[in-house]
């Protein structure tokens, strides 16, 4: 197992407190683009969270009043107009390999979207298990609107999932973007909250599940994604063998004898 509360990235903001991890693109002033290093930071420290024992819950904040512009123009749409296809295939396993490493990090992912979410912004938060937006937050998948298919980093797989087959292909087809009231309407975000509490509020429900049971919002993480790819009767045997395992757990025990005792529990990850 590793500690993270030490690390010191490059290209975004990094804060742990109480076991609750902020993440934050630190580039306020271009509405914070991704560039190719930041792309491999990203997917790294997600990658490096399953092994990480002094985080439970991953909050990916905006910053000075937008989450992600997408990629930069300058630093990544235009050397990618001259690689050949070598590159550009390792460089869109790498963007896909961001979205994997936050399906799998089994942590818990919060986004806090204020102002733009485009592009790979607007994928990063579809990314996430949980989405609080602002009344201002933009949301659009804009691949079409440079020339690319709006199949990007797992869009056409996830997002009719999360807002209905109908509308994902709308948005991902046009580009246009998608305002919080729409958003919020159709299950993308699960609340709107005013620019002055939106981070209060992430980090409010990110506390409360780093409360626990830790271990079991691992296994629901799990479970969630890995349900995807089965059928009923898979997906309940699988669930049969994961609640097996969480019973096994001093959690599951302490539940039982706070509620005997007529007492909150208090969880602790094991």
């Amino acid at each position: 197992m590793a500690r993270l509360a030490d690390l010191t990235p490059e290209h975004f903001d990094w804060q742990l407190r109480d076991r609750v991890a902020r993440v934050r693109l630190n580039r306020p002033d271009r509405k914070n683009p991704l560039t190719f290093e930041s792309y491999a930071e990203l997917r790294d420290l997600f990658r490096a969270l399953p092994y990480a024992e002094d985080v439970d819950v991953v909050v990916f904040a905006s910053n000075e009043g937008n989450f992600c512009s997408g990629g930069d123009v300058h630093d990544i749409i235009g050397p990618l107009t001259k690689m050949d296809m070598k590159g550009l295939l390792a460089f869109t396993r790498m963007t896909g390999d961001l979205v994997k490493a936050m399906i799998h990090c089994t942590k818990p992912v919060i986004a806090a979207v204020d102002g733009v979410a485009v592009g790979a912004g607007a994928i990063i938060a579809m990314a996430a298990d949980m989405r609080l937006a602002t009344p201002e937050a933009k949301c659009a998948f804009l691949f079409t609107r440079v020339g690319l298919a709006g199949c990007d980093m797992g869009a056409c797989a996830m997002l009719p999932r999360i807002i209905g087959q109908g509308r994902a292909a709308e948005l991902l087809y046009t580009g246009r973007s998608m305002n919080a009231e729409e958003g919020h309407a159709w299950g993308f975000w699960n609340a709107l909250h005013d620019a002055e509490v939106l981070e209060d509020k992430a980090m409010e429900l990110a506390d409360r599940l780093a409360a626990g049971p830790t271990f079991a919002h691992g296994i629901t993480k799990t479970q969630l994604n890995q349900e995807w790819n089965m059928g009923l009767d898979q997906a309940i045997e699988a669930e049969a063998q994961a609640q097996a395992i969480c019973m096994q757990t001093a959690d599951f025990e302490r539940a039982y004898r706070a509620f005997a005792a007529r007492e909150k529990p208090v969880f602790r990850g094991d």
